[in-house]
Order: structure tokens, then sequence, then C-alpha cells
């Protein structure tokens, strides 16, 4: 084999070698998802660190004021009631017949009055007939002094059943009070949500520092709010009449519109967990038939600044130091820049230097081999979509 031949051999080999290496070496394609930079409108939120809950407007846990036997329960689970319907009465024949009596009390001591005030009224004009006669020495003085002293004694015992019939009226209205004691009534209308307790069975009202169960679970589902934590930071940031939004996992991707309509004066410091402080938001455009259910789990979003009609992008395209990768599709590459922000939440940013409207920024981040430079196409499955 000649010199030659072998230098040609040789040098082939090399070039194969260098051509396979700088292949493998090579920064290869990579598959990228990008989005686009639009228009459009960022908030500023602060958002709930622990799930809220949904909440009736008002919620009652009712038991009457005195404990005695179950003797009439007027509802059951699920009844709807009006504001007064009667619920519950503890067995009260003894203060309904003390009740009797003393009403008869009261008539028997009113007619009593009525009789005193008739006698009084016949000696007092029997007084002022003799003061006449006197004056025309018709009849002695002291004839005319018994009757002034009658007339007076007799005025005395009217007022005297007057006060005995006030004296019934009042002992008439305390058995009256002693029986409202036995009965419940509904202080609102709304839902019965839960009973605890059967006929017969003995209610005991709730001790002071002893919680027991409550009789009747009133609910007033008339209208509903939303209790969320949010972290202590955020909380000097949210003010009353704030705008807020509100999702609930039972209504999947739905949002509704809300305020908010309190922010606790105070920060909760339960164990284990951040301190936190409780923000109330109440529904402003809640529409007529939604299914809504006290204890639905919620998660709330307090816009706190709003820009409309502004450069963004989606907050998951961005990179630590505000940097990001553009897609270029004229040469397929990938083109890392360094943007800056403005207004931004979980889902949207918005861009104030940086990037141009139509521009495609990568979403993929965590993409291995992502860099400067590097040859990229779209991913095919985000190319179907479009």
């Amino acid at each position: 084999m000649s010199q030659y031949r072998i230098i040609w051999i040789s040098l082939t080999i090399l070039l194969l070698v260098g051509a396979i290496a700088w292949y493998r070496l090579s920064p290869k394609e990579i598959e990228v998802i990008v989005a686009p930079v639009e228009r459009g409108a960022v908030e500023k939120v602060v958002a709930n660190t622990r799930a809220g809950t949904l909440k009736a407007c008002r919620q009652a846990h009712l038991s009457p004021a005195i404990g005695g036997q179950l003797n009439i329960l007027a509802v059951k689970k699920g009844d709807k009631v009006e504001q007064g319907q009667l619920l519950l009465e503890l067995w009260n024949k003894d203060l309904l017949a003390e009740k009797q009596l003393a009403a008869s009390e009261a008539r028997t001591a009113r007619a009593q009055a009525e009789s005193a005030r008739v006698q009084a009224g016949s000696s007092n004009r029997e007084a002022k007939r003799l003061q006449r006669l006197m004056q025309i020495a018709a009849i002695s003085e002291e004839t005319l002094d018994k009757a002034k002293t009658l007339a007076e004694a007799e005025e005395l015992t009217y007022q005297a059943a007057l006060a005995t019939a006030e004296t019934s009226d009042a002992s008439m209205a305390v058995i009256t009070a002693q029986l409202e004691r036995t009965r419940l009534l509904a202080p609102f209308a709304g839902i019965i949500a839960e009973i605890h307790g059967e006929l017969n069975e003995y209610v005991t009202p709730s001790p002071p520092g002893i919680a027991t169960l409550p009789a009747i679970e009133l609910l007033d589902t008339s209208c509903f709010y939303v209790t969320a934590p949010i972290d202590e930071v955020d909380a000097a940031k949210v003010k009353v009449d704030a705008r807020a939004r509100v999702t609930m996992d039972a209504f999947a991707d739905q949002h509704f519109t809300a305020r908010v309509r309190r922010v606790a004066p105070y920060v909760l410091d339960l164990e284990k967990q951040a301190r936190t402080v409780e923000v109330e938001v109440e529904f402003t455009d809640l529409k007529e038939g939604q299914n809504l259910l006290a204890g639905y789990s919620a998660d709330v979003e307090i816009i706190l600044e709003e820009r409309s009609n502004t450069l963004r992008i989606p907050t998951q395209a961005l990179l630590p130091g505000n940097k990001l990768y553009v897609y270029q599709p004229k040469t397929g590459r990938l083109e890392e820049r360094t943007i800056r922000p403005g207004l931004s939440n979980w889902d949207k940013t918005e861009i104030l230097e940086g990037l141009q409207p139509g521009e495609q920024v990568v979403l993929s981040i965590d993409q291995p081999g992502l860099k400067d430079g590097i040859q990229a196409r779209v991913s095919p499955e985000q190319s179907t979509k479009k």
C-alpha cells in the first residue's frame, strides 16, 4: 500500500471520528412549549393561605332557655320555617294551670277594683251633697265629717284594689314569660339543618363553660359569604370593599364576583400554622338557582391593583432574575432575555420592558438542555391545539 493511500485513509478516519464527536457533543434540538406576548388585564392579588369556608348569612344554634321534657317537636330536618314559627315546646302543663289560675285571680281583682271604684264614687258624691246641705245648716258638722271620712276610706279601698289588680297582672306576666321559655321559636326565616333530640327526651341548656349540642341548628340560606385566612404580611394591604373573586371546588372553574366586607382586627396564632388574619367576602352578583351549600370549601383572591390592556405573559415563563427564553421562529433558536416586570400574580405578569407583542416566550422552563442559542422546535401537541 502506498504512503499516500495510507495518509488518505487516515485523514478519512479522522474526519469520520470528528464528525461523530461533533454530532454527539453538539447541542441537540429540544422541544418547547411557548406562549405569545399579548395585551390584556393583569391584577395584583392576595389569596388565602388555607381553604376558606362558605357560610350562610346567619346560623343559629338554638336551645330552650330552661331544661325540660320535649313535648312537641314541630319541625323536621330540612324544613323551611318562617320567623316566629314554633320549633319545639317543652312539657308545660303545670305552667298552663298556673296561668289559668293567675288569669282567674286577675279577673277577680279587676272586678273588686271596679266595685271599689263605684263605691268610692258614690261616697264622694254623698259627701258633696252633704257639703251643700251644711251651707244652709240643714245637717250637723259631725254628719258631714263622717261622710267625708267614708269617702276618703272608699277611695283608699279603690286604690288598694287597683294595686291588687296590677299585682295579679304582673303575676300573669311572670307566668307567661315562664311559658315562653318552654317554647323555642325561629328567630329568622331559614332551613332546619340539624335536630338533636327526640320526643319525650330531656333537653338541657348549656351551662356556662360547658358546650352541649343545641336542640336545633337553623340556617338562613337567603345569602352566603366566605371566610378565609390570609397571611398576616398581606393583611395591611386588604381594605373593606376591595373587589374579590371566589372559586369553589364544587363549581370547577366558575368564578364568583365578591367584595371584602370585613377584615378581622386581630391575628390568629394557631399552633403549627402560620399567623393569619380572617377575611370575610360577600357575593355581589350571585345568580338565582345557584345550588350553594353552607360548608363548601372556597378560595378567595382579593384584587389589590389592576392594569387593563397592558403587555403580559404567563408568569410560568419567568426564571430567577427576571430572565426568560424567547423562541425565534425564523432561526428556530432560543434567545435568553432579561425583562422588567410590573404587576404580577400566579397567572399573569405585566411586561414593562424587554418584549414586544407577538413574540413567543418559553413555558417549559424545566426542559433539560434549555440555554441561550440552542436549536428548538415548538411541541407538536401545542401546534395541533392551535
